[in-house]
């Protein structure tokens, strides 16, 4: 009850338009968008895009990985945050996802956020897509609490389909398309080629004469039919069509060159097969030029009106696109690895070329919380929220966040999609710290100074270098890294629970032989697991190999006689490369059953290239903090 009042307020606040400053954190109103208002808001935000500097995003999604170390991490290379995020992207749905234009004019961001609701259904009742996925009770928690409606967003949600997806559904739903542009074939006609073509000729030809002399004539609509049917042909609308039949590709080019050449009148359009492939042409006859053209433009109106009834929501991510505006993102690799895998293809293998794919569709991409670590440690800033607090307390910056009134259909869903605004807000805050102007004026200029581009599509703290730059490094953005080969990298388990990283140094210190001291680090993963990083190289094989010796002797003998037990980084990588080697909620799990699994080809240490992670002392957890 007492929430009521503040309820009817914030109802109310929706009417006036929303001019905030620094602080970001008014309800701003935010145009919310679901299946029966899609086809208008597509419009507006179209407008939006083609006059706006930056384009930013932001999902909500129906969960993530529950591991602590299932997580990206400081200490997983490109490859290993990469397929932590691609898991993530294959297993939760996004039920929200906001999309914002803006412009930044001095201390001015001018925001026109839009927060589509999307639910993946078959719409068209042809089978696809039939998918299913994971959700955690605290994420559907969280949605419940800003009253989220799960009815509303199931029934009324925006469906869609994936660019890789869209080929398929257009055939299963079978429907003819029109070839306008023809290519006709260098290769010159064989034997089989050449009789094709004269029967196929010369039936046209008859069917088409018939045809033009049966207008002429007042026979009744019985004896009309008949002649129809024993040409081969029907009606689509009010015009006259036949259907040719054919068992190859190269039939079809030959039918399309036929018409080209020696039927002007007449337009094809192609009849796709179930299975794939071409079942026939389908010719239809236009009595004038004019007519011909008004036929084609309706078959244009129809193929685009199929087109968006078949993409949805993926309309959104081809206009975004298109638009080859920069999109700004908090967290991009965990962002642009769900919309890839919903809106693009399935995922790829590997990072390289997920990378490599994903700049054909965003070439631009910014990520906040790579252009926060300039200012600030990245672990003191976690979140939106967290990185604005941190600013207001720490920086002057002042902007202006100015928000056009637009009305808004769906009341429940009100109080959604705030934070892609706060992401516009914390972009431009940060760029007036770092001195980073977008560069703005005629519309050829770029986008972007030459300082702001040089942060373009890097993925925060888990990949880093431009796109086309693939090198397995994670760096931690704080005062004080150094970079850490991989091949200096131990984990630890078995150790006692509860021990923290302080005590756990402590004790291995006892072993000189290869604790060296000041030559080792340690950092918890989780309660189960520690990262050994050794600053000399060699050191980390040493302790693996003293580790299963009968020359082990000292502390490092009894705390292994107690069940403490070692892995290098490979065994890590083969870890997340196994769909199998997941099940843990501890990471100490997982080494468990992968150094029990016998198979030699999955023990056998692939060869890989020498990878570097920058090891900072606050960037994993500890739990002395805790």
């Amino acid at each position: 009850m007492k929430m009521a009042p503040l309820r009817q307020l914030l109802r109310r606040s929706r009417f006036f338009c929303t001019k905030a400053s620094a602080g970001g954190r008014h309800r701003r109103n935010v145009k919310q968008v679901t299946r029966s208002n899609l086809s208008t808001s597509l419009e507006e935000l179209r407008a939006h895009v083609s006059d706006c500097d930056f384009i930013a995003l932001s999902l909500r999604r129906t969960g993530s990985a529950s591991a602590a170390w299932q997580r990206v991490s400081a200490y997983d290379t490109a490859e290993m945050a990469y397929l932590k995020a691609k898991r993530a992207a294959e297993r939760f749905q996004v039920l929200q996802f906001a999309v914002c234009p803006f412009s930044v004019r001095g201390s001015k961001v001018t925001a026109n956020p839009f927060n589509f609701h999307l639910f993946p259904r078959d719409e068209l009742k042809i089978g696809m897509p039939s998918y299913s996925f994971s959700c955690q009770t605290s994420f559907l928690e969280s949605l419940v609490q800003e009253d989220f409606d799960f009815n509303a967003c199931i029934y009324d949600g925006i469906s869609y389909l994936s660019r890789a997806q869209e080929p398929a559904a257009k055939v299963r739903l079978g429907n003819p398309v029109h070839c306008s542009y023809i290519v006709k074939s260098p290769s010159s006609l064989s034997v089989a080629d050449a009789v094709f073509v004269g029967r196929i000729k010369s039936r046209i030809k008859q069917w088409k004469d018939a045809c033009k002399s049966s207008s002429t004539k007042t026979d009744d609509a019985l004896i009309r039919s008949l002649r129809q049917l024993a040409l081969g042909g029907e009606q689509y609308g009010s015009r006259p069509c036949m259907n040719i039949d054919v068992s190859t590709e190269r039939q079809v080019q030959l039918i399309l060159e036929i018409l080209v050449e020696f039927f002007e009148e007449l337009v094809p359009l192609i009849i796709p097969a179930k299975g794939g492939g071409t079942q026939a042409v389908r010719v239809v006859l236009t009595s004038s030029k004019e007519d011909k053209n008004l036929l084609e433009r309706e078959l244009q109106n129809l193929e685009d009106e199929q087109s968006r009834r078949v993409r949805g929501f993926r309309e959104v991510i081809d206009l975004i696109s298109a638009s080859q505006k920069p999109t700004v993102s908090h967290n991009s690799l965990n962002d642009f690895t769900f919309i890839y895998n919903m809106f693009v293809a399935p995922l790829p293998s590997n990072v390289d070329e997920f990378i490599c794919s994903l700049r054909s569709v965003f070439p631009h991409i910014f990520d906040v919380t790579h252009l926060m670590k300039e200012v600030v440690p990245i672990e003191k800033t976690p979140n939106v929220s967290a990185s604005h607090s941190y600013l207001k307390n720490r920086f002057f910056a002042p902007i202006d966040m100015e928000v056009p009134c637009k009305g808004t259909e769906n009341e429940g869903y009100n109080s959604h999609g705030h934070n892609v605004v706060s992401i516009c807000h914390l972009f431009a805050k940060v760029c007036s710290i770092l001195k980073l102007t977008p560069r703005t004026g005629s519309p050829d200029a770029r986008h972007e100074d030459i300082a702001l581009e040089s942060y373009a599509n890097i993925f925060g703290p888990s990949i880093v270098g431009p796109v086309g730059s693939f090198e397995e490094s994670i760096r931690v953005w704080t005062s004080s890294t150094r970079a850490v080969s991989t091949e200096d990298i131990v984990f630890l388990w078995g150790f006692s629970k509860g021990l923290s990283a302080r005590t756990l140094k402590a004790q291995l210190g006892g072993s000189p032989d290869v604790f060296l001291e000041d030559c080792f680090d340690v950092r918890l993963v989780d309660k189960s697991c520690a990262i050994v990083a050794f600053s000399q190289p060699g050191l980390s094989g040493k302790l693996l190999s003293l580790m299963s010796s009968e020359e082990i002797s000292g502390r490092l003998r009894e705390m292994v006689s107690e069940g403490l037990k070692g892995a290098s980084y490979e065994v890590y990588k083969r870890i997340c490369r196994q769909e199998g080697l997941w099940e843990g909620v501890e990471l100490a799990d997982a080494f468990d059953k992968a150094l029990a699994d016998s198979n030699p080809s999955s023990v056998a240490e692939s060869e890989s290239k020498r990878s570097e992670i920058y090891w900072c002392s606050d960037s994993i957890i500890n739990l002395d903090d805790l």
